[in-house]
């Protein structure tokens, strides 16, 4: 059997253990979080280290990309140092090659027509895959980069601005704590809503599910919200706050969704090479061959 193991540095009360199957080998797919805990969450990578085939890094970025460019944390690089044997993933090679690829699917398809949608996409550096998909298809896009990662009052509606802020931001973001613009441990639970007006002008709300849950507001009614994975008290928290549409890019395990970086660790272990030799032609053949589609759960009619 087959074990991936992301460690978070998020709650431990989202916690989840399911075996299951993928092109008929037999997996173990674990979720730790650490509660924020950095030391306990280096601890742990060390002690499995070996022990399991793939990690995923959950609950805090590695790469965030400006364009062609990519800046890595460098406290979430210390955080996996112990990882001298097992290869680790962030979800970022997903999120290049399966986000964008949703965003086509549901076009192509007829699922989610963006051409006459205005989305708000509450981080598009750590998602740049889905951001440039939606800046080719969508009526209007609102990037919140500055608005939930730093608290800046300014939205973002041009996908060339969001790619020079990028590059002049990122170097100095990277060098500074990841819980300064992204949230971890309990904070993970804790809605305090942030600029509902932009919420409320978009039909579509997409991106990190840790940012959309912290900063939404209370009533959603007739929203769409995309994103990557979804566990069964969150999609409950959807429907109670009028939420019409839930869309899922990950597959379902166990009835729920799991992290991006969860099933880019499980694509790594099929794929039977080391995340770095990996292109994404590779992720979306065997993405291919697994039958995915993205998941799409009606809440309210």
């Amino acid at each position: 059997m087959k074990r991936v193991v992301s460690v978070s540095l998020g709650t431990s009360r989202r916690d989840k253990r399911a075996e299951t199957e993928f092109l008929g080998i037999p997996f173990l797919i674990e979720r730790l979080g650490t509660d924020g805990d950095k030391k306990r969450y280096k601890e742990m990578v060390a002690s499995l280290d070996g022990q399991v085939d793939c990690f995923g890094v959950g609950g805090t970025d590695v790469y965030l990309y400006a364009g062609d460019r990519r800046y890595a944390f460098r406290e979430t690089l210390d955080l996996m140092s112990g990882a001298k044997k097992t290869p680790w993933v962030d979800g970022s090679g997903l999120k290049h090659t399966l986000e964008r690829e949703t965003v086509a699917y549901l076009q192509e398809r007829g699922i989610l027509d963006f051409r006459d949608k205005r989305v708000l996409l509450v981080s598009a550096v750590d998602r740049f895959g889905m951001a440039e998909a939606l800046s080719q298809r969508a009526k209007a896009v609102v990037y919140g980069d500055l608005l939930y990662g730093i608290g800046v009052p300014i939205p973002v509606r041009s996908w060339k601005m969001v790619k020079l802020l990028a590059r002049i931001a990122l170097p100095i973001i990277t060098r500074l704590p990841i819980e300064w613009f992204y949230p971890t441990g309990e904070k993970q639970e804790v809605n305090t809503p942030r600029f509902r007006k932009y919420f409320q002008q978009a039909d579509v709300i997409a991106g990190d599910w840790h940012i959309i849950r912290r900063y939404m507001p209370e009533r959603m009614e007739g929203k769409i919200v995309l994103t990557q994975s979804s566990r069964k008290s969150e999609i409950e928290l959807l429907r109670s706050r009028g939420v019409k549409t839930l869309i899922t890019t990950t597959p379902e395990i166990g009835g729920e969704s799991f992290a991006t970086n969860v099933m880019e660790a499980v694509l790594v272990v099929l794929l039977g090479k080391h995340p770095s030799e990996l292109t994404p032609s590779d992720y979306l053949g065997k993405l291919k061959q697994l039958g995915w589609e993205p998941g799409i759960t009606e809440l309210n009619g």
